[in-house]
């Protein structure tokens, strides 16, 4: 089944894989594009493998873009879907246990800002864990692997100061630049890409959740370049380090009440 419905003027799309279901979490996509690019079209087809995969209900977020709608736009959107499925989950026809956010680049931002935000002001359903994918931290650009891999690797530096200036890139704010924001005690799950820009930033970042106390499960891609959510079909290891992700999602998700139980996975990820 998928549905398209709104919170607001805020575009959603519904993703079940189930005709009829019990009380459980869902998952809250937030799409990548550097707050620019995207939409509920550009990862429709990964939004379809989410929901078949893990058979969980998928909803996906067609935010506000840059350079029409700046900074704070996104992060706004963001927050008020999550808030407003955490306050009426009946709006999507469903019983929901809990959120799990997630999100690739960009949408890997809004996957952790959520996970802050709702941590520190609590909505009417918790936030159960943060699923992000290559993210986008705001965190600049004096990092090794910016300086390695900002050229000739999909992602390049002067796309990044690009996309940063189309959307005002607020200086020194903890909901652009996110190694500034309070660290939430929510079970992060967060792959990175070797060849990727990106990449120091992301694994900084894991290590500031998992210095916190937090529960940090670190996937490497090997081998790959930024953006590989939407090239699964052409890069032959794509499709195996998406499965890996996922299956390492839901193991946390399975055990995220109890001291461990990682074991089936270790050769998948990095536990904390």
């Amino acid at each position: 089944m998928v549905r398209d419905l709104a919170c607001g003027e805020i575009p959603l799309r519904l993703y079940d894989s189930l005709n009829v279901r019990q009380a459980g979490p869902l998952i809250l996509f937030f799409h990548g594009g550097g707050f620019v690019f995207g939409d509920l079209d550009s990862h429709d087809s990964f939004c379809r493998f989410l929901a078949q995969r893990s058979g969980l209900p998928v909803l996906a977020v067609d935010y506000r873009l840059a350079p029409e709608h700046p900074f704070p736009a996104f992060v706004e959107d963001a927050e008020a879907v999550a808030r407003w499925v955490a306050m009426q989950p009946e709006a999507l026809g469903l019983a929901l246990s809990g959120l799990i956010t997630c999100g690739d680049s960009a949408g890997g931002h809004l996957a952790i800002l959520v996970g802050q935000r709702l941590s520190a002001r609590p909505a009417d359903l918790p936030v159960l864990a943060q699923w992000a994918i290559y993210p986008f931290l705001g965190a600049g650009s004096d990092w090794p692997s910016m300086r390695e891999f900002g050229e000739g690797y999909m992602l390049s530096q002067s796309a990044m100061d690009w996309f940063d200036g189309l959307c005002g890139k607020p200086e020194g704010d903890p909901s652009y630049n996110l190694l500034l924001g309070p660290i939430p005690q929510v079970p992060l799950v967060i792959q990175i890409a070797s060849l990727d820009p990106l990449r120091d930033a992301a694994c900084h970042y894991a290590d500031m959740a998992r210095n916190a106390g937090a529960k940090v499960i670190e996937i490497g891609a090997e081998g790959m370049i930024h953006g590989y959510v939407n090239m699964r079909l052409v890069l032959d290891s794509a499709q195996q380090d998406i499965e890996n992700f996922l299956a390492a999602g839901l193991a946390c998700l399975a055990t995220s009440a109890s001291d461990g139980g990682f074991g089936l996975l270790r050769a998948c990820y990095r536990e904390a």
